[in-house]
């Protein structure tokens, strides 16, 4: 049985604003495989968020990479389904955010801190929540963001 992700959870009944979750590759792909270790604390986090789940798009790249050469083609197609269903909004780069991907990407050159990663930290700072679904404490606790702390989720 395959459990579904839902990007739109608000209660109309409610008159609080959700904070968003910006989600970083590790948690798309431990979701789907059962064997990553941090596959139950993922899948609780991406079922149970209050708020929509967003992915930058170099997110949504590189986790359709890792599965379809990890996993094959079922668990590609399955998170395929889980975005063409709407359960991701996934997230653009915008033109402004080029440059400050660049910026982490060359300031922390000796973490394993690529351009999926800072697009990551460039969404949040757009989007002005400081809510981030990764495994990857390290680089993401190092990294100095324009909005203050980052709070690293699950």
């Amino acid at each position: 049985m395959h459990r579904h992700l839902w990007a739109y959870r608000e209660n109309p009944s409610q008159r609080v604003r959700l904070i968003a979750l910006i989600v970083d590759a590790g948690p798309l792909y431990a979701y789907i495989d059962r064997d990553d270790r941090h596959h139950a604390a993922s899948l609780d986090l991406l079922e149970t968020h209050p708020g929509p789940l967003i992915a930058p798009t170099l997110v949504i790249t590189e986790v359709a990479h890792f599965l379809g050469t990890r996993l094959g083609i079922d668990p590609e197609v399955r998170f395929l389904g889980d975005l063409a269903a709407g359960n991701l909004i996934v997230e653009p780069v915008a033109a402004s955010d080029w440059m400050r991907i660049a910026e982490p990407v060359a300031q922390y050159g000796d973490l394993p801190l690529g351009m999926v990663d800072a697009s990551v930290i460039a969404a949040a700072e757009r989007l002005g929540t400081t809510d981030i679904a990764t495994p990857d404490r390290r680089q993401f606790t190092v990294v100095q963001s324009n909005i203050g702390i980052l709070n690293l989720l699950p």
